[in-house]
């Protein structure tokens, strides 16, 4: 059966069985991998915090419309009012925001108060919950010494403050200029005490939020279902949010499933186009025209992601600062054929990395180069410089102490982790190096990593904020057994880094970024691989569907057509 065939019948398939509700809005969508617990204090993953962002209500949200990316206000009624040093944040709350009903209210509604976000930041300390988003405010707010010495909500901080029952006051150490970032996040979410007391040890079972949704139905692994919360109280363009009744996630992991889910109905959007099933779709970087005769429209989007390959500079055969070391790493760096990466494993959806940042993300600089190009010849002439130079019998080279090298590099066990690995391998076998794969799940790798056990791997980041802050602290030496896999700590970088931080997005910052970029270079813990761009679908009886650079969705905002899309499904017949 032809792919046409195929499409035209999971259409016709789909639509006849699905039950039309011709006053309903219904979004129907997807998420790529199973959520976990639906705690904003706990929860890291891009499947739950895509729930999250709709269940929960941080203080401040992006503007959907803004580029570059702006903050407006979400629970609070405006972005707040700021002392001249910097330190203090005054947020006036919306009031009447109640949280969703719940048994733990006793029949009562429940408001949302100043009390309640004082709450839910102290939270993050709590060392119960080993939350992974407390170091956007450890060290940070003012006196919080106390909270990590002896974790407990009825410690009084003086960087934490309610004088009032809608008037939140935060207090800094020092000056952040990316703090109000950390404050759109869903882990700076507001939750409610009696909810987290009600259910020891299982709050993330029991999300209850004052967010532009709630909870309706929840088959873990496999479906979602969320309803619009009515109460939410904030307008756009003057329509008030949500515009849907309902969305309805399926948890599709499979890349064909999510396709053919896509083009049979069964999604009204789909992101990332997967790389192995472009061609299903996109011809010479055109959607195929019976795709585009159905109303279907293509778009590509800037993700703010790096694709990077990091190589442990705590191993014994691969780290280390010394001249023998840097020079293994750089010929690894120096074979990697980004063209062929991107134009056969990235179908063209992607642009070369040229340091950490990606495009848009403050700091980033369109003019800066790489030192550190596609260069095979200029690798193999490294190695032979120091001292790679004998050959076992399989042609691989040895070390300068006349060991066999072989290279590990850990990988995932799917499609396309198997795809990176024979690109990996003939691009470091050309150049005398011998490599072998371990695979596992990518969960496993990240825990092994964080613990020095890996010796180099392909991995990626995407902003938690679009600040070049949030990339750059992936190499900062204080980060080594966190998120800085490659456990590089070179002072030089550190300080530099250190420096940074304390700047706004300036001539200065962007300065001490360049040398940054230039170190990273020097020493390769990293080889910046690509900045993916997302080919994205749609089908056209969803409206106001507009990708944001940093919230994973916009659900708030879209709406649907119910007539367009029965007129499909008559189509389909």
């Amino acid at each position: 059966m032809t792919i046409r065939r195929l499409i035209a019948t999971s259409v016709a398939a789909l639509l006849l069985a699905a039950p039309a509700q011709a006053s309903e809005k219904v979004l129907h969508t997807l998420l790529t991998t199973s959520e976990t617990g639906l705690d904003p204090a706990v929860a890291s993953d891009i499947a739950t915090l895509s729930l999250l962002e709709n269940l929960f209500d941080p203080l401040l949200r992006y503007d959907v419309d803004a580029r570059p990316v702006a903050l407006r206000a979400n629970a609070a009624m405006a972005l707040p009012e700021v002392s001249a040093d910097g330190l203090v944040y005054t947020f006036r709350l919306r009031p009447g925001m109640l949280f969703a009903a719940d048994a733990a209210f006793k029949g009562e509604r429940r408001e949302v108060t100043a009390a309640d976000y004082v709450y839910s930041l102290k939270r993050l300390y709590d060392p119960a919950i080993k939350s992974p988003w407390l170091f956007l405010f450890e060290g940070k707010l003012k006196g919080d010494v106390a909270l990590k010495e002896a974790f407990s909500q009825s410690t009084e901080i003086a960087g934490l403050q309610a004088p009032g029952r809608h008037t939140l006051r935060i207090t800094l150490s020092a000056p952040d200029k990316n703090f109000l970032f950390y404050l759109a996040m869903p882990a700076s979410s507001v939750v409610a005490r009696e909810v987290i007391d009600a259910y020891p040890r299982q709050a993330g079972n029991h999300p209850v939020g004052s967010g532009p949704f709630r909870l309706g139905e929840w088959k873990r692994s496999d479906k979602i279902v969320l309803l619009a919360n009515r109460d939410w109280g904030v307008t756009w363009q003057g329509q008030r949010l949500p515009l849907l009744d309902k969305v309805e996630v399926r948890i599709a992991e499979e890349f064909q499933g999510r396709m053919l889910g896509f083009l049979s109905g069964e999604y009204d959007y789909l992101e990332q186009v997967p790389e192995s099933l472009t061609d299903m779709v996109i011809s010479n970087g055109r959607l195929k025209p019976e795709l585009a005769a159905r109303g279907i429209v293509l778009s590509r989007f800037p993700v703010l992601q790096t694709y990077y390959m990091w190589m442990n500079m705590e191993d014994p055969l691969l780290g280390g600062y010394g001249k023998d070391k840097v020079a293994l790493r750089r010929a690894i760096a120096l074979s990697y054929d980004s063209a062929e990466d991107i134009g056969l494993l990235k179908k063209g959806f992607a642009l070369r990395a040229e340091s950490p940042l990606p495009p848009n993300v403050l700091g980033y600089d369109p003019a800066y180069r790489t030192p550190v190009p596609y260069n095979k010849a200029l690798a193999q002439a490294l190695l032979e410089r120091f001292g790679y130079r004998q050959r076992d019998p399989d042609g691989f080279r040895r070390g300068p102490d006349g060991k066999p090298v072989t290279l590990t590099m850990h990988s995932e066990a799917t499609v396309g982790g198997r795809l990176r690995d024979e690109l990996w391998r003939k691009n470091l076998n050309a150049i005398g190096l011998r490599v072998v794969f371990r695979t596992d799940k990518k969960t496993e790798i990240i825990k092994a990593s964080r613990l020095g056990k890996v010796q180099m791997f392909e991995s990626n980041w995407i902003a938690d904020f679009p600040d070049g802050d949030n990339f750059y602290q992936l190499l900062y030496g204080a980060n080594r057994g966190r998120a800085n896999y490659a456990r590089f700590n070179l002072p030089a970088y550190n300080e530099r880094y250190e420096q940074a931080r304390l700047l706004g997005d300036s001539p200065a910052r962007q300065k001490l970024y360049g040398e940054m970029n230039q170190l990273i270079h020097a020493y390769n813990p990293w080889v910046p691989l690509s900045h993916p761009l997302s080919a994205d679908l749609q089908h056209p009886w969803l409206k106001n569907y507009k990708r944001h650079p940093v919230e994973f969705t916009t659900w708030r905002y879209l709406d649907i057509d119910p007539e367009q899309r029965t007129r499909a499904s008559k189509m389909a017949r």
